[in-house]
């Protein structure tokens, strides 16, 4: 009789065993591994304000103006291997200042498009990297911007070395503001002069927790455990470990924090808490009514104002 509820019970932790691994291989799938489409959990058009006449005109023009210039495709190979591209647009001014622009998840270097004329016109040249597992770049799965940091290190040294980069300022949305925050704890050189990042989250645990409660009504524990291993025999890291919140402890960086305060998709709170354990000079904006990375669209006019005013202070 003992041996027989052995074999039901074993045999039982074997099928939950097998179930979750199959879980969170499914969940790798969806939300890691490249090139799958995903639902996130989305935000009601009510969550956003209405942009004015005046925001979607100029919104327009530089959509417009970003489809008529010819980039010039640079490329690195990652520490891991991988040919990773990026576009750049060289400013006529030769001025010396560099930004970075980094897309979020599942994106690619395009949909930075609104943003390229307005550092143009400030006389910047322009740098959008595809990230690993999007776009042109090679690689098979997401790094939610954690292996992404070193390869921003090496677009960074490329940029001096190469092509003249005497002042660089990161700016990323969503993924790719967790991406720069991620790099911001990295030594990086004197001529980096500044971060922006626009709607970031903490660490990838706690959005991808955010997610499953939202979008699949799931628990964290076991799946996300089960599934954070997976990525890491897959892909190489834990999602515990790919950690904005701790990387931007070690900035030194003037920093420029903005967030929606009806962002669904990456809680308002993380913002906060990125700008609470941030190092360096820090400034927060929270701005009414916009919802995920929609700041630039509904409020267009005044982010120019705090992001030009941003850049005064911290390029000479």
């Amino acid at each position: 009789m003992k041996r027989k509820i052995r074999i039901i019970f074993g045999s039982i932790i074997g099928i939950v065993v097998i179930g979750l691994l199959v879980a969170g291989n499914y969940f790798y799938s969806e939300g890691i591994k490249r090139g799958t489409e995903v639902e996130l959990h989305s935000e009601p058009e009510s969550a956003n304000a209405v942009a004015s006449e005046t925001a979607l005109t100029i919104l327009e023009e530089a959509e417009k103006w970003y489809a008529d210039q010819e980039q010039e495709i640079l490329e690195i190979t990652s520490y891991d291997d991988l040919l990773l591209k990026a576009g750049f647009l060289e400013n006529e001014l030769n001025s010396g200042k560099v930004v970075i622009l980094a897309h979020g998840y599942r994106g690619d270097r395009n949909h930075m498009d609104d943003l390229v004329k307005f550092y143009y016109d400030q006389g910047f040249d322009v740098l959008m990297p595809d990230s690993r597992g999007h776009g042109e770049s090679e690689g098979d799965y997401i790094g939610y911007g954690w292996h992404d940091r070193k390869d921003y290190v090496k677009w960074i040294d490329l940029l001096i070395e190469q092509h003249g980069a005497e002042q660089i300022l990161l700016h990323g949305n969503s993924m790719g503001a967790s991406l720069v925050l991620m790099t911001s704890g990295e030594e990086l050189p004197s001529e980096v002069k500044g971060i922006i990042a626009d709607s970031g989250y903490t660490t990838v645990k706690e959005e991808l927790r955010h997610q499953l409660k939202h979008l699949y009504h799931l628990p964290a524990f076991p799946i996300l455990d089960i599934t954070s291993v997976i990525t890491k025999v897959r892909a190489g890291y834990f999602f515990g470990e790919a950690s904005a919140i701790e990387q931007v402890k070690n900035n030194t960086r003037p920093l420029f924090i903005i967030h929606g305060d009806a962002d669904e998709l990456v809680p308002t709170e993380m913002a906060y808490e990125l700008y609470e354990a941030a190092g360096g000079e820090k400034e927060l904006w929270i701005v009414p009514n916009a919802g995920h990375t929609k700041a630039y669209s509904i409020a267009t006019e005044e982010f120019q104002t705090r992001l030009q005013q941003f850049i005064d202070q911290t390029i000479q």
